[in-house]
């Protein structure tokens, strides 16, 4: 089953004595559940930068750990190196990779901050989607003046007060932690040593000098060569081929070309395949026509299916949009009717229940049929709701083609509204499936029997909303007379037969 995962990736003040960093790693794997997937080193920078990913509380003190062991091994005052910083644990940010939102990040972020506060007395600034103001989202906005300027400034600017911890500078200076997007370190070398060069393309490049709006850069010299040092803070909007074809272009006004690029800690499948599809033109291109990620995807959904029963509750729980309402009715259908097969089984082969047993074969074998239908409409749900994101995403670049964007979103939209209106439908056999297990099946599961029931019955006022819902975005609402008038009808049934119900249960049970 899917695991929260939680992505840190800590940014050291030190490269250049590798027995600081060895120790640093140490601390984390000290923490169990924690796994480090990547360290980078750069020498020019004297910066060391690691991931590693984990469970939220585990890679929480595998942080913590970390931030200490820096503030016992790195003196700020003797720290040099070409990478702006104000901390031996210079940055410390956290990134949700699965089941975890980013509103547990930044609650995470926070608890790391007031604890390095408070036990380490580290100055702590938030930043990123932590930030407790504005003007703190901006890493550099917090790294003005460097470890140098900061240390007079947090004593004497009121602004330059930390969130958590002293006013006040020691060696290990003060640490930003945060929680913000996957973000992609990436370094272009140019086929020059002229470092202004390098410093005139990322003016041209990030986006506080005017450049793209995702990107952060600047021109340093590292190992002889000039080199435009860039973190691209969102490459969805501002892809890595764009970063790339920009700086080429840039750099041939001066004549000189890219020599190569590296990345600084890991980098988001997705981002290299944005770029594989644009440089080859892959216009049509999926993200299911990749083997692996077909592949991955059918292994998740079987280890999930048979080695996790809570699986679904796990998926409705997720920020995604699917599954959601409609997918939970029919969940929830699916539900009612397995606990009337249940009642059926535990009846059947009883003496004393020997004059019903036809009647609870009967009972199974509509109840198992009903509850396959369900739970198949599980997906079904879910498929309905992306059908209607496709449409919302078709072009509409002339008449045409917003007629036909129209047209199809009409008819997503109705697909969406009939899948909870067979649900809907589903679930009122079920309902009335549920009244003959509480009247005939066995005395000692007839409360499973009533649970049935009022499982169906939330499902069809689940399901029946949603058909509502989508039934109102049609632009012909008359298309819908049918269904409404369906489900309008089931609403007005479920009362009466709750009466018969708690009847029933009075009379077989003494409730």
């Amino acid at each position: 089953m899917p695991q929260p995962l939680i992505e840190c990736i800590p940014n050291f003040s030190e490269a250049r004595r590798p027995e600081v960093v060895e120790a640093i790693i140490a601390a984390i794997q000290e923490v169990a559940g924690v796994s480090v997937l990547d360290r980078h080193s750069d020498l020019d920078h004297n910066r060391t930068v690691i991931t590693m990913v984990g469970a939220p509380a585990a890679i929480e003190e595998a942080a913590f750990q970390s931030i200490k062991k820096a503030q016992e091994l790195i003196d700020l005052d003797l720290h040099q190196g070409a990478h702006p910083r104000i901390g031996a644990a210079d940055v410390v940010p956290f990134v949700p990779i699965s089941e975890v939102s980013m509103t547990e990040c930044v609650e995470l972020a926070r608890r790391l901050g007031k604890r390095v506060g408070e036990e380490l007395s580290i100055p702590v600034y938030l930043y990123e989607e932590a930030a407790s103001k504005p003007e703190r989202q901006n890493l550099e906005n917090i790294r003005k003046g460097q470890y140098e300027g900061l240390k007079t400034e947090i004593e004497t600017v009121a602004e330059r007060l930390p969130d958590f911890g002293p006013a006040k500078l020691g060696k290990a200076g003060a640490t930003v932690i945060g929680a913000r997007a996957p973000l992609i370190a990436f370094n272009i070398y140019l086929t020059t040593s002229d470092v202004e060069v390098a410093q005139k393309i990322a003016r041209a490049v990030r986006n506080s000098s005017g450049g793209l709006r995702f990107v952060k850069g600047m021109g340093v010299l590292v190992e002889g060569m000039a080199q435009v040092s860039m973190n691209l803070t969102n490459f969805r909007k501002t892809p890595l081929f764009r970063v790339v074809e920009l700086v080429r272009r840039e750099a041939q006004r001066y004549g000189v070309g890219i020599h190569h690029s590296e990345l600084v800690g890991l980098i988001p499948q997705e981002a290299l395949i944005d770029s594989a599809v644009w440089y080859t033109q892959l216009d049509q291109f999926e993200p299911e026509q990749i083997l692996e990620n077909r592949l991955f995807v059918a292994q998740a959904q079987s280890t999930a299916t048979t080695e996790n029963p809570y699986f679904f509750i796990e998926q409705l729980a997720s920020a995604n949009p699917t599954p959601g309402g409609g997918s939970a009715a029919a969940f929830t259908a699916a539900e009612a009717a397995a606990l009337v097969a249940m009642v059926g089984r535990v009846t059947v082969g009883k003496k004393s229940y020997a004059a019903v047993e036809s009647r609870m074969w009967q009972m199974i074998e509509e109840a198992d049929k009903l509850r396959l239908a369900l739970t198949k409409a599980v997906e079904e749900d879910a498929e309905a709701f992306n059908g209607f994101m496709r449409a919302l995403k078709l072009p509409r670049n002339n008449d045409e083609e917003i007629a036909a964007r129209s047209a199809a979103m009409e008819e997503a939209t109705l697909e969406a509204a009939r899948v909870p209106h067979r649900v809907a439908g589903l679930a009122m056999q079920v309902l009335r499936l549920s009244l003959s297990a509480v009247e005939y099946g066995n005395l000692n599961a007839i409360s499973d029997g009533a649970s049935g029931f009022h499982l169906a019955a939330a499902a069809v006022r689940g399901a029946t909303l949603n058909v509502k819902i989508n039934c109102k975005s049609l632009q012909d609402p008359t298309r819908a007379d049918a269904m409404l008038a369906d489900v309008q009808g089931y609403e007005q049934k479920i009362s009466a037969l709750e009466q018969k119900v708690y009847e029933l249960l009075r009379q077989r049970a003494q409730f």
